[in-house]
């Protein structure tokens, strides 16, 4: 089957230098289980090497785009070449002043390919790779051109402060949630704007929502009923570094695991649908889907889900995001999927990469 994304969009470029999808809602949700084989969408490849800290037996890594592979693959040779401290330099979480003696040790480890590609972008290796895609410029230009228009920089560390819950919604409500905020809020974050400078056009096809309220409604959640101190999301947009607070896989108790299972991953420069083409039924008990759907018509969709389904072994997971298209089960797939609405929306309420509007998790009949 082939991709339909793949017909329209450009995947020449990094679009993602991070991954912006919580892994510990992923793997909430997932509830990946030592020796399982899981399938996931690549991205930046944050949570391909999140689900290394369940001990899968394996995790096949796809994506369209050789620039999103080449990112998995900077990463996993961080691991095996640089220290803890040093990964955290190397992508930005950290100041560092060597990043470029940093990924000199981590050449050695890469292809031909992606060794050729990182060394055309010596600019972004220098800044941080966790930097280096469309989607955080988007929010650099945000940080540094929006943000001091709205809020001084004093007011920006004070919500990064940790506070009671009854707290941080006074300062949300008193010195944060101005009039200004939500205009430029509004404009930056519109269709239009997020199109040009942060996402492909492309991608908002199917969606029927306005774009800005969701995101602004989600954002006020992020801020107001999570906690900003613990949100290295929220760290990273607001200040251009992760804090103390980490993601998932860039956390020190994760590091030994993950590098001790990099062996474990396989990656293909494919889409999800031209992959499964080749596999065998009941492949795969594990499936990180990204937010995949939210780029195809409701009939696509449909049957990349039946396709899944030939090649998922009985209690296989999907798990998937909805930004601001609307995707869940079909009906016609009643009898072989079952939604696990409770626990999804459990899980949605306290994702801390807070921009979507769903988060879905279903199981295999």
């Amino acid at each position: 089957m082939q991709s339909e994304a793949a017909r329209r969009a450009d995947f020449s470029a990094i679009r993602y230098a991070q991954v912006w999808e919580d892994a510990d809602v992923l793997l909430g949700g997932l509830a990946v289980q030592p020796g399982d084989r899981c399938l996931s969408i690549a991205s930046a490849g944050d949570n391909v090497l999140a689900l290394l800290t369940k001990q899968p037996s394996g995790v096949v890594a796809l994506d369209l785009s050789p620039a999103q592979l080449a990112c998995l693959d900077l990463r996993i040779a961080a691991y095996r070449a640089l220290s803890h401290q040093e990964l955290l330099e190397l992508m930005g979480s950290r100041p560092s002043t060597r990043r470029l003696e940093l990924y000199a040790r981590c050449r050695r480890a890469l292809d031909a390919d992606a060794r050729a590609f990182w060394d055309r972008r010596s600019g972004a290796i220098q800044c941080g790779i966790g930097g280096a895609g469309k989607f955080e410029r988007y929010f650099a230009v945000f940080r540094h051109r929006v943000l001091p228009l709205v809020h001084r920089r004093a007011t920006v560390l004070a919500l990064l402060e940790p506070r009671t819950a009854a707290e941080r919604r006074a300062f949300f409500d008193r010195h944060w949630n101005t009039a200004r905020w939500r205009l430029l809020f509004r404009l930056f974050f519109s269709r239009a704007v997020m199109g040009r400078l942060g996402r492909d056009p492309e991608f908002f096809r199917y969606v029927e929502r306005d774009v800005a309220s969701a995101i602004l409604e989600r954002t006020t959640h992020a801020l107001r009923e999570l906690d900003p101190s613990d949100n290295p999301y929220v760290h990273w947009i607001l200040t251009g570094t992760h804090g103390q607070a980490l993601p998932c896989a860039l956390r020190a108790e994760h590091f030994d695991t993950i590098r001790s299972g990099l062996d474990r991953v396989e990656r293909h420069a494919l889409s999800v649908e031209e992959y499964l083409d080749r596999c065998d039924t009941g492949s795969f008990d594990r499936f990180n889907l990204s937010d995949l759907f939210e780029y195809v018509s409701m009939d696509h969709y449909r049957r990349v889900l039946e396709s899944i389904l030939r090649r998922s072994r009985r209690g296989a997971r999907l798990a998937y995001w909805n930004m601001l298209a609307s995707r869940r089960r079909p009906d016609c797939l009643a009898d072989r999927l079952r939604p696990l609405d409770e626990l999804a929306r459990a899980l949605h309420q306290s994702d801390r990469a807070f921009f979507y509007g769903a988060f879905r998790l279903e199981e295999v009949l």
